[in-house]
């Protein structure tokens, strides 16, 4: 039996854009992420990330314990190396390393989303996240949710 061709070439390895639900706790499950100086720094970050086309920030929303995340990356990024630039900046500015230095746990989680009734299953639970863990009466109550009135967000990807 012959070996199976293998297709290596990065170009045939690496997709187009995908779209993933992005999960990230801090270690412990402590309750850093929500006093507004943090929640605010986190945003900020997901922000310059989004305004330098290093992804499409379709929702998200940050918990006092975790964070969800729906963005689409191109080819040239991972997933996991988007959300690694993520918590490295949150780490290396001096004045955000104060709460975010080593605090988020190892257990990322991402789901890649392939339809559009995923897609919107996944943005209905991000931006009601804060009302089911009693923080928000509706969604659009959540300061630190794509829910939230001003927040800007890239549309739903197309196909």
């Amino acid at each position: 039996m012959s070996i199976p061709t293998r297709y290596s070439d990065p170009s045939r390895i690496l997709a187009g854009s995908r779209t993933f639900f992005v999960t990230s706790s801090i270690s412990e499950k402590r309750n850093l992420l929500q006093p507004d100086r943090s929640a605010g720094l986190f945003i900020g970050v997901l922000y310059e990330y989004r305004e330098q086309n290093k992804c499409h920030l379709h929702e998200f929303v940050v918990m006092p314990d975790h964070f969800h995340l729906l963005l689409t990356v191109d080819s040239s990024m991972t997933i996991e190396k988007a959300v690694q630039l993520i918590k490295v900046d949150l780490r290396l500015a001096p004045e955000r390393n104060w709460v975010f230095e080593r605090r988020f746990g190892k257990g990322d989680s991402e789901l890649r989303i392939n339809e559009g009734e995923a897609y919107s299953r996944v943005a209905e639970y991000i931006r009601n996240n804060p009302v089911e863990r009693g923080l928000a009466w509706i969604a659009e109550g959540s300061p630190y949710s794509s829910a939230f009135p001003g927040f800007e967000v890239d549309p739903a990807p197309q196909g």
